[in-house]
């Protein structure tokens, strides 16, 4: 029975892993960017949830994901329309990559400068401690919503770009910018909205982290780790296959630590290296 209770809880955390790393699949599929800079805004948002639960402190922690969102998709927005466009129309492919890096490096030093190196965390009152038991498992209620939160939003992300028509004219201009813009779209503004709907992606994964854990400045490397293998994992581009990675991450870091408490995320990650050894192109198969 213990070994069922951790598989199940590592199909839980891997909700989050996957949550981590669908808005890096997400700018790749459309703009072929690989963003460095993932990892330390899913850090940032973590401080901009605890912000917003400063502000409205008796407000229920799944009700600063609106705010949250929306808070995120702006400043993912604005990130693209100022700097990140201007870098893709350079000569230099690198250009996008570099200019990432340079910004993951400047938010992190902004981070450290405004809310110092000590951990954080955002108060949850009885949140964190509830639980159900199932047949004498016992599995975590934020765990558990966590992953029906991750499910939902990858559904919602689905339904949008399949369903609708800012979905539709994302897809062209993932498939051929060019075309697009003799329809009369700037592939420049579709890039923005797609970024802002990565960062706002992000900033829940953020939030969820921030009420699962301690966080710090320095959260964010760690996490555009899991990202990327999440994203290679499951196939470049591909939503459900970084959905479907972060759960094999989640279960191999959870069995492992019950075969070794001391091993970390090395369970983990041999599990990536087997995986790309055997699927170099990902579980589901990295998008043309």
């Amino acid at each position: 029975m213990v070994w069922i209770g951790t598989v199940i809880n590592g199909v839980l955390l891997g909700g989050l892993y996957g949550l981590f790393g669908v808005g890096l699949a997400l700018v790749f599929g459309v703009t072929r960017i690989v963003n460095i800079m993932h990892g330390e805004f899913i850090a940032l948002s973590a401080f901009i949830a605890l912000g917003i639960s400063t502000v409205l402190p008796n407000a229920h922690p799944l009700l600063l994901v609106v705010p949250v969102m929306i808070a995120s998709f702006a400043l993912g927005y604005v990130l693209q329309a100022l700097f990140v466009n201007r870098s893709m129309r350079l000569p230099d492919p690198l250009a996008p990559l570099l200019l990432t890096f340079g910004l993951s490096i400047v938010t992190r030093n902004l981070m450290i400068e405004a809310f110092g190196v000590n951990p954080r965390s955002i108060h949850q009152g009885d949140f964190a401690q509830l639980s159900i038991d199932v047949c004498g498992v016992q599995i975590g209620v934020l765990p558990l919503v966590t992953l029906a939160l991750a499910v939902v939003l990858f559904v919602t992300l689905q339904l949008v770009l399949r369903r609708t028509k800012i979905g539709r004219i994302v897809r062209a201009t993932a498939d051929n910018s060019e075309v697009v813009r003799l329809m009369g779209v700037r592939p420049s503004s579709v890039y923005s909205i797609v970024m802002g709907f990565s960062f706002a992606l992000a900033g829940v994964a953020g939030l969820m982290l921030a009420l699962r854990t301690t966080f710090t400045p320095f959260s964010g490397v760690e996490r555009l780790l899991i990202s990327f293998e999440v994203v290679v994992m499951g196939g470049l581009g591909s939503f459900w296959g970084a959905m479907l990675g972060g759960i094999a991450l989640g279960v191999a870091q959870l069995v492992g630590l019950r075969i070794n408490p001391n091993s970390g995320f090395l369970y983990a990650n041999l599990v990536f290296f087997v995986v790309v050894l055997l699927r170099p192109n990902g579980l589901f198969g990295a998008r043309q």
